[in-house]
């Protein structure tokens, strides 16, 4: 897959950095003008016939603002030797390369790979007990036979724990962010985040000076829960905010454990919650884990080659490394060869919108061409 130039690039950070467009809307935008920087070469009228594109965002795009802001934002990454993955560089990590709603853009610092034979999510309680301490730092010891990277959110309790555990067994960790590179928050994290960067790394969607606010958090469990294979809810309160990660985790069709606790102990009401709906496995130890997923089979990459696509025939099959709507994609355009897109919205009963961004993550991903005629078909 050949990488986008950089004034692609700054083009792309630009839209990142211009107010009330997100993820999605971006993708919608670059799909309809053809890349990033059409998006700022097109007229008013162009942009507010894009869905979801009114009158406002149209304005704030032609304003060109964000593509200043998007060059000293680079020229800060580059002092600060911080890193840009685009969602279309090899270094983009390929779990999220499926997800509809993954970030254009990540940035990060560190020594780590995305791309892990294995990864793992911990996630849970700020208000940790001894007891949750200790089956998180059990976790990551019996995960070093396995040689997983381990992905939680650099926040007090569980996560923090976790942290330093892999740090303590030479794990690699990396910690993702709420806020941006140069705001590490929680601030008494500082010294962990520093040590991390050497064994691992701290990685964010967010620009380099971002303070973390309310919002931003939800944002941050959904990357959680998109690097990791598998995501372990140690301790979680009823209402607790893992249980939002363990929501995405399901959404992306990935394995969710969690450990039962204490049935008096509020901080394992959430665990006993998801084990008693169904919603996670149990989590009795790494050993039966990896056992029950079948670690020492799994695909190397995580991910279907586009050999494999072509050799799967069931239509909807949800393939290893793509997500159901992305499956049904492929099912139908293996099945009928080519396809107007018309023709796949109506047969998939997706709308155009949508359909148009997964398809342009496809292509992203080197499986879908696009045709003249509006037409698409499997590489």
């Amino acid at each position: 897959m050949l990488e986008l130039p950089e004034s692609e690039k700054l083009c792309t950070l630009a839209l990142v950095n211009t107010p009330g467009i997100g993820s999605v809307t971006i993708r919608l935008l670059i799909s309809y003008c053809g890349s990033a920087e059409k998006v700022f070469k097109a007229d008013f009228k162009k942009l507010i016939k894009i869905p979801g594109i009114g009158e406002k965002v149209a304005r704030l795009i032609l304003k060109k603002e964000g593509l200043a802001q998007a060059e000293k934002e680079w020229a800060d990454c580059i002092k600060s030797g911080a890193n840009l993955h685009f969602f279309s560089d090899d270094s983009y990590p390929n779990r999220l390369k499926s997800l509809y709603d993954a970030p254009v853009v990540l940035y990060s610092k560190g020594n780590f790979d995305y791309n892990s034979h294995r990864t793992v999510g911990i996630v849970g309680t700020r208000q940790i007990t001894d007891y949750g301490k200790s089956v998180t730092e059990t976790i990551i010891r019996d995960l070093v036979p396995y040689n997983p990277l381990v992905v939680s959110g650099l926040a007090y309790g569980v996560d923090i724990t976790a942290h330093k555990a892999c740090l303590k067994h030479g794990l690699p960790t990396i910690g993702v962010m709420a806020s941006g590179l140069h705001v590490i928050y929680p601030a008494i994290h500082q010294k962990t985040a520093r040590e991390m960067q050497e064994q691992g790394g701290l990685v964010t969607e967010n620009a380099l000076a971002t303070k973390p606010d309310f919002m931003r958090f939800p944002a941050r469990n959904r990357i959680i829960a998109g690097l990791s294979d598998i995501t372990i809810v140690v301790e979680s309160a009823k209402k607790g905010g893992s249980l939002i990660t363990v929501e995405f985790a399901q959404n992306y069709h990935r394995e969710v454990f969690a450990v039962p606790g204490n049935v008096t102990n509020t901080q394992s009401e959430g665990c006993n919650h998801l084990i008693r709906e169904n919603k996670a496995s149990i989590f009795t130890s790494v050993q039966d884990m990896a056992e029950s997923i079948g670690w020492g089979s799994k695909n190397k990459e995580g991910v279907v080659s586009v050999n494999k696509v072509r050799d799967l025939s069931e239509a909807g099959l949800v393939f290893d490394g793509f997500t159901q709507d992305e499956g049904q994609i492929l099912s139908l355009l293996r099945r009928q060869g080519t396809m107007q897109v018309d023709e796949l919205s109506w047969q998939s009963g997706m709308h155009l919108n949508k359909l148009a961004t997964l398809l342009l993550n496809l292509e992203f991903q080197g499986v879908v061409k696009s045709l003249p005629g509006k037409k698409y078909g499997l590489i």
